[in-house]
């Protein structure tokens, strides 16, 4: 099987890209810098190609000659909006979905497999749930007229691996700060290992199930806000007094840090944590038992490299992960 990957050289698309390769699928992964898939080169059956998958015409000639494309591009935060009034949002969860759906149409491209949000819905607090749940609709729409096409998206809760943007954040500010003020304490979330994410995403590929499935992933256990930080105070072995935000503060501490370089957090995403992100719905059986943080954090974040930055960012991911990178590089002889 062919598989057109994109967003292949981010967190979740690392993690996708190495299981594949583990099964034997022919990979393409466009980027339109190709420095970025440095660490994918090493994957045997794993093409990296320059393109800009933004372009219609290349996107259409990328996922010609594939039996199944999977997105996974997507933004926590809405970038400047161009003079049409679009923003991120808009153009890469609702207008890139689409184009990808038309372009499988076009090309006889029989899978089409989207990574969306869960609590995606048009009622949603926020933009980025709204704007997830219009890039479904988008998707179904077209898929309704051809029933060649079968869609299934994913709709994980927040994804935690060595490479994340979520741990290792709280592991910054727990390293630097002597008092942590903490926006939204009390929002709750079902953590998930990006691995069990990307064995969910890969394993649908041998699935048959009707069009349009959607698949809630998570982990085994519900946190608070407060509760993921003092776990990661414990991995770390500090501890730090958490002073807890209202609803207000928490807006006006989030409309501090969206005007700062990096964009910690907006008021976008406080309006997303107004909701519990867990789910009623297991982890699908058919994709094994999900693993739980503390099964899999402690061996990377204590210790880790938290002031440079760099906590693996440069070998490819998770302790499983190097694993496999590993094996690929003494399997093509570049062991030095």
């Amino acid at each position: 099987m062919k598989v057109l990957l994109l967003g292949g050289t981010g967190f979740v698309g690392t993690s996708v890209a190495g299981q594949l390769a583990d099964r034997g699928f022919s990979v393409t992964v466009p980027t339109r810098i190709l420095i970025r898939a440095r660490h994918l080169q090493v994957l045997p059956t794993v093409d990296v190609v320059e393109a800009d998958i933004h372009d219609s015409e290349q996107l259409e000639q990328l996922v010609c000659g594939h039996d199944a494309v999977i997105n996974l591009v997507g933004v926590l935060h809405d970038g400047k909006r161009g003079a049409d009034g679009r923003g991120d949002f808009e153009r890469i969860h609702v207008d890139l979905p689409k184009r990808i759906a038309q372009a499988c149409v076009s090309t006889g491209t029989p899978h089409f497999l989207q990574m969306s949000a869960l609590n995606a819905r048009i009622t949603g607090p926020s933009e980025y749930l709204q704007s997830k749940d219009r890039g479904e609709a988008a998707v179904m729409e077209i898929a309704r007229h051809h029933a060649r096409l079968r869609v299934t998206f994913f709709r994980p809760s927040v994804i935690f691996g060595e490479r994340d943007h979520f741990l290792n954040l709280f592991a910054g500010l727990v390293k630097f700060f002597p008092v942590i003020f903490l926006g939204s304490p009390e929002a709750r979330f079902q953590p998930v290992w990006v691995e069990d994410v990307a064995r969910a995403i890969v394993g649908s590929l041998a699935t048959e199930a009707p069009s349009g499935q959607s698949c809630d992933l998570v982990g085994p256990k519900e946190y608070t806000l407060r509760e993921l930080l003092q776990f990661v105070m414990g991995c770390l072995g500090k501890r730090r007094p958490v002073i807890g935000l209202g609803a207000g503060l928490s807006m006006m501490q989030a409309a501090v840090f969206e005007r700062l370089p990096g964009r910690l957090i907006t008021r976008d995403n406080v309006r997303s944590m107004s909701i519990p992100n867990v789910s009623a719905q297991p982890f699908p059986a058919q994709f094994g038992v999900p693993k739980s943080m503390e099964s899999v954090v402690p061996a990377y974040l204590h210790g880790a490299d938290i002031a440079s930055g760099k906590n693996a960012l440069e070998d490819g991911g998770n302790r499983e992960g190097r694993a496999r990178y590993d094996r690929f590089r003494h399997g093509a002889g570049r062991d030095t």
